[in-house]
């Protein structure tokens, strides 16, 4: 993975239930960075010098009974993520027992329902979110092809507990299951449909808050063979916050996607639209603390170091985007897929603003839900060709064009919109069974914000155990000749069986770390980074 590769600390894989399996089960991480103050690249002076991140995962299952918690530990927290992790928690822990088509958890869990447009709990390691419920949760399924769950719960905040508390019930029928002539037909159908409901009291001494909030989702499911499409339709009562600056306007959202593929070639469509969505369990909660919901990102994940420069950030307060994704490979012994065969990937996508009137009332502003607004947040075209040269040799070759806004990305004021155009070029060698090496090569060619930039990597592998990697990062086109800085790195790295060490030292630009549209601000550091990770 090019994030070991280049010495940033690796999110973890939180294995939370091992269902099906008798016995104990676990995994295990930890993520140590050692920081040295560095006045070029921005990067503070840490006080501890040392910070880690920490977890133990234990997870006991036996026939119908399962049980588990996580031991977490922040001493302190690493720079970039919320300080407000700080110490040593055994903060999760539950308890599950699943007996004619009912399953009862008390405790800590995760769950989402649908698309996850009014409700999804989940737990990101690598950007230092875990919005948790802490309550009673049920599911049950009184008939083939017909499920039922419910919580009520409250909501971590860090290393403590959201003073709302949260109702949900979300219900899902297999049309092909229940509806005997339906049964073995070629389309598939499902529909469902959510409710989630809110409570927190109203202590503002100047407005008149409502205490209890609703939010209710509808959604539709189809398959045929290699045709499938997916949507949701999400619907909020007023909810005055903090983001959305205390309006008292009602939240819409709507996600869909249509996929159809076929042997060597596939389509999908996405799109989205959000209409004030920030929904949570704490009303004054901002930044990623008490999300209540998740709202898709619609914009291809980047994995190479450059391209993640300018990351796609949601903005729930209201956005509107689409996304096409086609892939296509060429046939062996033909004229353009040569011996081996070549794959070509396109990806598109493109999010603006949604268009609003202004109302000067308690409300905020009305807006058409099928109007487009004219600022433009986020535009990318991404270009990939995936050639197998022969047997020891294959190339990626990626060409990724984009349009950022940064007021809008980041959350700043007169930065205006970068347009970026960047190619990289990736090649994998193996050397024989045992060694391989993996060369990058990015450029990034801008006017805007910070220039332009190129980046290097070399990395080579000795299975089934070591490898080893440098890489550097350098802003060669910054309009300030003292901020044309190499960010170079080194890293070296032992596997053995389900345990993995990772040594790597050298220097982090400061950007944003985004997972699924989900983002955190990362500083920049100077230093040596550890980490370890096992599970069994």
């Amino acid at each position: 993975m090019l994030c070991i590769a280049a010495g940033i600390l690796c999110p973890g894989t939180v294995l939370l239930a091992q269902q099906g399996i008798s016995g104990i089960h676990g995994s295990f991480q930890m993520d140590v960075q050692q920081y040295t103050e560095d006045s070029v690249i921005g990067a503070p002076e840490v006080p501890e010098q040392v910070l880690a991140n920490s977890f133990l995962n234990l997870t006991y299952s036996s026939g119908k009974f399962s049980a588990g918690l996580r031991y977490e530990s922040f001493l302190n927290a690493l720079q970039g993520f919320d300080q407000r992790y700080e110490g040593n928690y055994f903060l999760f822990r539950y308890v599950t027992y699943n007996n004619d088509g009912l399953e009862v958890t008390a405790g800590n869990f995760y769950e989402q329902f649908g698309y996850g447009l009014i409700f999804r709990s989940y737990q990101e390691w690598g950007l230092g979110y875990d919005n948790a419920m802490d309550g009673v949760r049920l599911r049950y399924e009184p008939a083939p092809g017909v499920m039922v769950k419910g919580f009520i719960a409250k909501q971590r905040s860090f290393f403590d507990y959201g003073p709302g508390i949260v109702r949900g019930i979300d219900g899902e029928i297999r049309l092909n299951d229940l509806i005997r002539p339906m049964t073995g037909k070629k389309t598939n159908v499902t529909l469902g449909g959510s409710f989630i409901s809110k409570y927190q009291s109203d202590d503002d001494p100047l407005l008149k808050l409502p205490e209890n909030v609703a939010a209710y989702a509808g959604r539709l499911d189809v398959a045929r063979g290699g045709f499938s499409f997916g949507g949701e339709y999400a619907y909020k009562m007023n909810d005055p916050s903090t983001v959305n600056n205390l309006i008292y306007k009602e939240g819409q959202a709507l996600f869909l996607t249509t996929t159809y593929t076929k042997k060597g070639y596939g389509v999908t469509l996405r799109t989205k639209r959000l209409d004030n969505m920030d929904f949570r369990s704490d009303r004054t909660a901002i930044v990623n603390n008490l999300n209540l919901n998740f709202l898709p990102a619609i914009a291809k994940s980047q994995t190479y170091r450059l391209a993640t420069i300018y990351p796609y950030a949601t903005q729930p307060n209201g956005e509107a985007g689409v996304q096409a994704d086609v892939f296509y490979r060429f046939k062996p012994k033909t004229k353009l897929g040569g011996k081996y065969g070549t794959n070509v990937a396109l990806s598109v996508s493109g999010i603006n603003s949604i268009d609003t009137v202004r109302t000067g009332d308690e409300y905020g502003y009305t807006s058409d839900f099928f109007s487009i607004g004219d600022v433009a947040f986020f535009r990318d075209v991404n270009v990939e060709v995936n050639k197998k040269i022969n047997k020891n040799l294959k190339l990626i070759l990626t060409y990724i064009n984009q349009v950022y806004n940064i007021d809008v990305g980041q959350g700043l004021v007169g930065k205006g919109t970068v347009y970026a155009d960047l190619g990289i070029a990736e090649i994998q060698y193996k050397i024989n069974r045992r060694h391989s090496l993996r060369m990058e090569v990015q450029g990034m060619f801008t006017e805007q914000d910070m220039g332009d930039w190129a980046m290097a990597l070399v990395e080579y592998t000795i299975s089934p155990h070591w490898f080893l990697a440098v890489f550097d990062e350098y802003n060669y086109g910054n309009k300030d000749e003292d901020l044309r800085i190499h960010y170079y790195s080194a890293s070296i790295g032992y596997t053995r069986n389900v345990t993995r060490i990772a040594l790597g030292y050298g220097k982090q630009r400061e950007g944003l770390l985004c997972v699924g549209g989900v983002c955190r601000q990362v500083p920049a550091s100077n230093g040596l980074s550890l980490s370890v990770s096992s599970s069994f």
